[in-house]
């Protein structure tokens, strides 16, 4: 075999090997990891668990979940410590979305907020309008269990506060647990108190706590939810084609329809309404 000959060969085996190896290598991420901050209602919920491995098939990600609520979960992102951020808090979002801070805002769904209690509703807040009940349970004195923690449902919980007139802080009826939804609750229950929570963590909570929904409906207690991600313009550490992918992901007609039909078989009625493209 002439000299020519087998570098001719090598080329070609060399050739060949880049053209099997090439397609695998585009299918592959080449930063594995995402770094999701998000509310603890979309984790003590359950829809998370849910939606994540079909996200992580799909794309070959690995998303590393960080349930902070929704103050904490901006804050990362404010920083550059996460690559995309679910949470439910607009005005705060909006406010990063001004600074650049996060790019591709995109609204992904909603559900509500509601008031429990127990059920003998020692304040009488059944039935009566969000500022009302709070009126009511201040002027009682009953007790009332923060989640105390810069969450959305906390900052949802001091605008009631605030338009009912009411300071609720230093008041011996008034409780921070500095937890998440599904520990405040429970916490609530145990001290038979109300608190505010969202529909879908109460509905998930539901069989191990003894208390009921006594006010709801009210238009100010929608529950609102978007995902952005981290500008990687700001932040050169962000996983910028994970986060694209993961908002991509969290609009697409197939994870809309998973996250309507989620917990309709277990609770009877959805946890979420998905909202991708509407104008709520």
């Amino acid at each position: 075999m002439t000299s020519k000959s087998a570098l001719g060969i090598l080329l070609a085996v060399a050739f060949l090997g880049l053209s099997l190896a090439a397609p695998c290598d585009a299918q592959e991420p080449k930063v594995k990891d995402i770094i999701l901050a998000t509310t603890t209602s979309t984790v003590d919920s359950g829809l998370l668990d849910t939606l994540i491995p079909v996200f992580e098939k799909k794309t070959g990600y690995r998303v590393k979940t960080i349930s902070a609520g929704t103050g904490q979960s901006l804050a990362m992102g404010e920083k550059g410590e996460a690559d995309v951020l679910l949470t439910h808090a607009e005005t705060a979002e909006k406010k990063l979305v001004d600074s650049a801070a996060v790019v591709n805002y995109q609204l992904v769904m909603h559900n509500d907020f509601i008031i429990i209690g127990p059920a003998n509703d020692p304040a009488g807040i059944k039935g009566k309008p969000s500022i009302e009940a709070f009126k009511a349970i201040a002027g009682k004195g009953t007790m009332f269990v923060s989640r105390g923690d810069d969450s959305g449902t906390h900052k949802m919980e001091l605008s009631l506060w605030k338009q009912a007139g009411v300071t609720p802080a230093g008041n011996k009826w008034y409780i921070e647990s500095g937890q998440g939804m599904g520990a405040t609750i429970l916490m609530a229950s145990d001290k038979a108190g109300y608190t505010l929570t969202d529909r879908a963590t109460y509905l998930a909570q539901k069989a191990n706590i003894k208390l009921a929904i006594l006010s709801q409906g009210d238009k100010a207690l929608l529950n609102i939810y978007h995902v952005m991600a981290v500008n990687p313009e700001k932040f050169s550490k962000v996983n910028a084609a994970g986060a694209k992918a993961f908002v991509e992901f969290m609009v697409a007609p197939e994870t809309q329809k998973l996250i309507g039909e989620f917990g309709k078989s277990k609770y009877g009625e959805p946890l979420f309404f998905p909202d991708a493209g509407k104008k709520l």
